[in-house]
C-alpha cells in the first residue's frame, strides 16, 4: 500500500481547475490500490475570508461536490483504493442560504463511500493572518480512519499545534480514542504559510507528534501564493526523527511513500504540548554579540529559501491576476537594482519587463550609470523619462496659484511625479508596476504616500534594508555579480534634495533594522531597548515614526509575507490612537 501526497497550487475558488485535476487522477494509470492524501480546503482554496458566506461561491461549491459524487459513482474504485481531501462542509437553517455552520473538515471517497465528511477540523486559529472562529464551527472529536486492514490518526492542520489558548487538545483525543488500536501513521492535511522559519518547526513538531504515536506522520500541504500568504508545500513524512520522503518547495509536486507496518498503541500517555501559537509569532530574530545587539544574519540557506518565496508570490500574484508584463522604476539605489533584478531572474516563457528612470535635478550622473549597467546586465529595456522640467511646471504653478513649495512638500512632488508616470505607463502597456519599497522605510514611513509607495504587489516589503543588501550580494555570488557593485557600495539616498543622505533622516541601518526587529518582533519596549545599550533619542524619534506611520501601511499594496510577524493582512493597528510610551 502506498500514500500519495498530492502538494497542489489552485486559485482559489476555480471549481473548473480542481475537478479537472481530480478527473485526470481518478483517469490515470496508477491511481488505484493506493490512498491519495490531498491539502486542507483542497476543494475551495484557503483562506476564503468572506467569500466563505457568498451566494455565488455557496452554490457553485455545491456543484462542484454535486459533479464530483457524480465521477466517482462512475468510477470503479477497487477495495484498496482511497482519497482524503480537504474541503468545507455547510449547514443550512430552513431556507437554505444562510449557512448556520460551517465546518472545515476531510472528505472520504472510497469504494463505499462517496464525499462523506469523516473529521471536523478542532482547532481554529485566530491569530496573526488567522480568522477561522469568524468563519468555522470547531470539531471536537477525533477520528481514526479505517481502510481494509489499514487505520491512521486523522487531524487537519492548526490540530497538530495544540496549546493552552485552545480549550480542547486533538492530539490528546486521538491518543485517547486510539488506546488499544493497531494503527499505521497519523496523516494531516494542511495549508500552511511559509515563512523563514516555518519549515523547522513543522518538522520538530511533527517529529514530537510521531515519537509519541511511534508512528509515522504523513503531512500534504498546500503549495502557492495567495495575495501575500505564501503557502511553500514540502510536505513530508516523518518516523520518529527520520525525514523519509520530502517534497519539493514553493512548486506543486507529488510524492508516493509506502505504508509501514501496523504498529499497537499501548500506554500512548500525555500528548506532547505545543508553544502558545500567537507567542510563536515573535520569534527572536536578534542576537547579542561581545559589540551589543544586532539582526541576526540570513544564512545562505535561508537566502535561497527567500528567493523561492519571492518567486513563487510574484509568480501567482501575477497569474491569478491574468498578468503577463512588469514595470519597476529605477532610481540608481540598492532596493530597486534588486526588484528589477529579482524580476527578471523569475521571468517565465511570455513574460516580459521594462525598466524606467526618472531623474530629477538633484540625480547623480551616478544613478543613471547604475541603472543602465545593471540593465545591459540583465537585458531589460530601460527608459529615461526625466522629470526636472515636470517639477518645474508644479513649482511655477504653485508660485503663481497657492505659495511656493519647499521643504518636505517640494521633495514629495517629485516622488508623486515619478508615480503618476509609472501609472500612465503602466496604463499605456498593461504591465503590472512592482513596488521598491523596504520593511525598514514601511516601518519609518519613509516614503510617500501615492509616490514611491505605489505598486501592485511589494517583493521586498518585509525584507529590512540591510537584508536587502544581503540578499543583493547572494544574488551576485550566485549570479556572476549581476547587480552592479556600485550601487550595493554607495550610500542609500532618496535624492529629493542636494547631497541627501538617508542617514540624515535616520540611524544608520544596521542599528535601525535591530531597533525595528527589536519593537515589532520582540515586542521590546523602550526599557527593553535603552538596556541594549542604544541611544535614547535615536530609540524614541524611531519609535515616533513607527507610530506616526501607521496612516501610510493601511494604504500601502499587499506585502509578500516573508517573516513570522509581518507588515499587511496579519498586523492590525488602529491609525487613530494614543497610547503611553514614555516618549515624554
Amino acid at each position: 500500500m502506498q500514500i500519495v501526497i498530492h502538494q497542489t497550487d489552485h486559485t482559489i475558488g476555480n471549481f473548473t481547475q480542481v475537478y479537472k485535476y481530480i478527473e485526470n487522477l481518478v483517469q490515470s494509470q496508477g491511481f488505484q490500490n493506493k490512498i491519495h492524501i490531498f491539502p486542507e480546503t483542497f476543494l475551495t482554496g484557503y483562506p476564503l475570508q468572506d467569500l466563505v458566506l457568498q451566494k455565488t461561491f455557496i452554490r457553485e461549491y455545491h456543484e462542484l461536490l454535486d459533479a464530483l459524487k457524480e465521477l466517482f459513482a462512475k468510477t470503479d474504485f477497487e477495495d484498496h483504493t482511497a482519497m482524503l481531501i480537504g474541503g468545507i462542509r455547510y449547514d443550512f437553517e430552513e431556507n437554505h442560504e444562510i449557512p448556520s455552520n460551517i465546518y472545515n473538515v476531510i472528505y472520504e471517497v472510497t469504494k463505499d463511500s462517496n464525499l462523506n465528511d469523516i473529521y471536523k477540523k478542532c482547532l481554529l486559529p485566530a491569530y496573526d493572518i488567522f480568522d477561522e472562529t469568524k468563519y468555522y464551527t470547531p470539531g471536537d472529536s477525533a477520528t481514526i480512519w479505517t481502510l481494509g486492514d489499514y487505520k491512521f490518526g486523522l487531524l487537519i492542520c492548526e490540530d497538530m499545534w495544540h496549546s493552552k489558548q485552545y480549550a480542547i487538545d486533538p492530539l490528546q483525543l486521538l491518543m485517547d480514542k486510539a488506546q488499544g488500536e493497531s494503527l499505521n501513521g497519523v496523516i494531516n492535511l494542511s495549508a500552511s504559510p511559509w515563512n523563514i522559519d516555518k519549515e523547522d518547526k513543522r518538522l520538530k513538531r511533527a517529529s514530537e507528534i510521531s515519537k509519541a504515536f511511534d508512528i509515522p506522520f504523513y503531512y500534504v500541504n498546500k503549495v502557492g501564493a495567495e495575495d501575500e500568504i505564501i503557502f511553500d508545500g514540502a510536505s513530508f513524512v516523518v518516523n520518529g526523527t527520520a525525514v523519509i520522503a520530502k517534497a519539493k518547495s514553493f512548486v506543486a509536486d507529488t510524492m508516493e511513500v509506502e505504508v509501514g507496518p501496523a504498529v499497537k498503541m499501548q500506554k500512548l500517555g500525555a500528548a506532547p504540548q505545543g508553544k502558545h501559537s500567537w507567542e510563536s509569532l515573535f520569534g527572536p530574530h536578534i542576537e547579542k554579540t561581545p559589540n551589543g545587539a544586532r539582526l541576526r544574519p540570513l544564512s545562505e540557506e535561508k537566502l535561497d529559501a527567500i528567493l523561492g518565496a519571492i518567486n513563487l508570490g510574484l509568480q501567482d500574484y501575477a497569474r491569478k491576476c491574468g498578468m503577463n508584463k512588469f514595470l519597476v522604476a529605477l532610481s540608481g539605489g540598492i532596493d530597486s537594482a534588486l526588484v528589477l533584478t529579482l524580476v527578471k531572474l523569475f521571468l517565465r516563457p511570455g513574460q516580459e519587463v521594462e525598466a524606467i528612470y526618472m531623474p530629477s535635478k538633484f540625480s547623480a550622473a551616478l544613478s543613471w550609470e547604475i541603472s543602465e549597467e545593471l540593465c545591459k546586465n540583465l537585458g531589460v529595456k530601460l527608459h529615461n523619462v526625466p522629470i526636472k522640467f515636470l517639477h518645474s511646471s508644479v513649482q511655477n504653478l504653485f508660485q503663481d496659484s497657492l505659495e511656493p513649495l519647499s521643504g518636505l512638500a517640494d521633495e514629495n512632488i517629485q516622488s508623486r511625479l515619478r508615480g503618476a508616470i509609472l501609472y500612465a505607463r503602466s496604463n499605456q502597456t498593461g504591465a503590472m508596476v512592482i513596488n521598491t519599497s523596504n520593511k525598514s522605510e514601511l516601518a519609518v514611513g519613509y516614503s510617500t504616500l501615492y509616490g514611491d509607495s505605489v505598486g501592485a504587489l511589494s517583493i521586498l516589503g518585509d525584507l529590512y534594508k540591510s537584508e536587502v543588501f544581503a540578499l543583493s550580494r547572494h544574488i551576485n555570488k550566485n549570479f556572476n555579480n549581476i547587480i552592479p557593485a556600485a550601487v550595493i557600495e554607495r550610500p542609500p539616498s532618496a535624492e529629493l534634495r542636494a547631497e541627501q543622505k538617508d542617514e540624515d533622516s535616520l540611524p544608520p541601518y544596521d542599528t535601525l533594522d535591530m531597533i525595528l526587529e527589536s519593537y515589532l518582533s520582540y515586542r521590546y519596549d523602550m526599557e527593553d531597548l535603552l538596556k541594549l545599550g542604544l541611544n535614547k533619542t535615536e530609540v524614541e524619534r524611531v519609535i515616533k515614526l513607527i507610530l506616526n506611520s501607521e496612516y501610510k501601511r493601511q494604504q500601502f499594496c499587499p506585502i509578500l509575507k516573508l517573516k513570522d510577524k509581518s507588515f499587511g493582512f496579519g498586523r492590525r493597528v488602529p491609525i487613530c490612537k494614543k497610547v503611553d510610551f514614555n516618549l515624554d
